[in-house]
């Protein structure tokens, strides 16, 4: 039987999974195709270096709780290829995937991996006639094949960060942020996520000269009072529960999101009342049932973040020395994420760091690799041939928190499994 899995992996063999900056040969793709891109209905880009997933998905399910319908398209998937692109009230089938694809083939256009599955998402959204359509952006956005649109309904940056270096020069935050929003469009409407608040003065003095209607983060705010949390602007107070959502940044990227769906006319209480039915998968996870709850005591508890760049693991920090628990590290991360950096935001935080090496990922780094960063900043840190094993190395009858981070394939392989 043909799983997505092994589907993806006989992509991943056709295509080039090296990332090739430029719009030319998509371009050229959907000319060929009757550009198709043209018939999505409202065309909305989320861009940044964090966060996007979650501004997106809160973007989601916020539209759809208003009775109207989505599109959206993510990168990269977790654990199944299918979960990249939403069609409407489902994801999309393995042999529309299929179908498109070998509709592409017949082009004969050397495209990479992520080109492929961006057309292959444009040819199943135009046909699905929703009301919006999300798009997630890859690395950058100057050059991403995502950026495909003249009028898209609107843009939302998220966080920017130092993260891709090795694909600008010079490497400097003002030039990932010029690859970013120095080519948003002009006829939109522009959403500036939270900021620090260097990156917020590049991003203004860039956006100067953009002529699109630009809301920055000043327009709203979240508030703590003794009743919990509440999203705050020159309107609305909207009050915000969860379950799941966890953290600071988190919580702003479910702010941003707020922000747009009011300007979508989405009424206040539709939104408080979907905020708590809000769930990221693989962002701040806590796992209460599967097949990973068999292999730890009851008083422990497992949690799941696909934190890699040194953004996200201050995010991290910041919520896991909130809690009360030992804290216990299952780490594996790819090379080209400065490792050695990340783990200098955990100081203080792991009792032990168990490492490994994600599985299929030729770029990962190997566990001897990760245990050396670890020692020479002084970790309790022992390494692990895969992540079970390296339960078993943690899992005791004492109460404690359990961690699995350092990149999103990591933590997919780790949720495939469960």
């Amino acid at each position: 039987m043909l799983t997505s899995e092994i589907y993806y992996n006989s992509l991943q063999k056709k295509y080039s999974r090296k990332i090739t900056l430029g719009l030319s040969r998509i371009k050229k793709a959907l000319s060929l195709l009757g550009n198709p891109h043209l018939d999505l209905k409202r065309p909305c880009n989320i861009l940044g270096s964090d966060g996007k997933f979650s501004c997106l998905t809160s973007l989601k399910y916020f539209i759809e709780a208003n009775g109207q319908t989505t599109t959206t398209f993510i990168s990269p998937h977790l654990y199944d290829l299918r979960s990249r692109i939403w069609l409407k009230n489902r994801y999309i089938s393995l042999n529309e995937i299929k179908k498109y694809e070998k509709q592409i083939s017949k082009l004969k256009i050397k495209l990479s991996l992520f080109e492929v599955l961006t057309l292959i998402y444009v040819l199943a959204a135009a046909k699905s006639k929703s009301s919006y359509n999300l798009l997630e952006s890859g690395l950058l956005f100057k050059k991403d094949s995502s950026n495909l649109f003249k009028k898209p309904l609107f843009q939302a940056c998220t966080n920017i960060n130092k993260q891709h270096l090795e694909w600008i020069s010079p490497k400097t935050i003002n030039e990932i942020c010029k690859q970013k929003v120095g080519y948003l469009s002009n006829q939109t409407h522009i959403y500036i996520g939270k900021q620090s608040p260097k990156t917020l003065k590049i991003i203004r003095r860039i956006l100067k000269k953009n002529k699109s209607n630009i809301t920055y983060p000043s327009n709203w705010k979240i508030t703590s009072k003794k009743q919990g949390l509440f999203y705050k602007d020159s309107k609305y107070i909207i009050r915000i529960r969860s379950n799941y959502i966890h953290s600071k940044g988190l919580i702003e990227n479910l702010g941003l999101a707020i922000k747009v769906a009011l300007d979508l006319n989405i009424k206040p209480s539709i939104i408080e009342k979907t905020i708590p039915k809000i769930f990221f998968e693989g962002r701040l996870q806590y796992i209460n049932k599967g097949k990973l709850r068999k292999y730890v005591h009851k008083n422990e508890r497992i949690l799941l973040d696909g934190a890699h760049s040194n953004a996200s693991g201050r995010n991290l920090y910041n919520y896991l020395k909130t809690l009360k628990q030992p804290i216990y590290c299952i780490w594996g991360m790819q090379k080209n994420k400065f490792p050695k950096d990340f783990l200098k935001n955990f100081k203080g935080i792991f009792k032990k760091i168990v490492t490994v090496k994600i599985p299929n990922e030729k770029n990962a780094c190997s566990a001897e690799e990760l245990k050396f960063i670890a020692e020479k900043q002084k970790y309790n840190v022992e390494k692990a041939i895969n992540y079970k094993e390296a339960i078993k190395k943690l899992t005791s009858s004492k109460p404690k928190v359990i961690c699995f981070l350092g990149s999103l394939y990591f933590i997919g392989s780790v949720l495939k499994e469960n």
